[in-house]
């Protein structure tokens, strides 16, 4: 399934802090993002039951 793309504004100092996190957790700003709202999603009981898991960093790995 392709993924969606979304606008977002953030306050630079919140953005920083999603940086920061995310770097240590050696991820992107985007996949961060994604993770806090998917963390969110599950406890207020709305993560979709289909949802796959999110891809892994890097390059995806060349099929034989």
């Amino acid at each position: 399934m392709a993924r969606k793309q979304v606008p977002l504004r953030l306050d630079p100092a919140v953005h920083d802090a999603i940086a920061r996190w995310a770097a240590d957790e050696n991820r992107s700003v985007n996949a961060q993002i994604e993770v806090m709202l998917r963390e969110q999603l599950h406890r207020a009981g709305r993560l979709p039951k289909n949802l796959g898991d999110i891809p892994r960093p890097g390059r995806p790995k060349e099929k034989p």
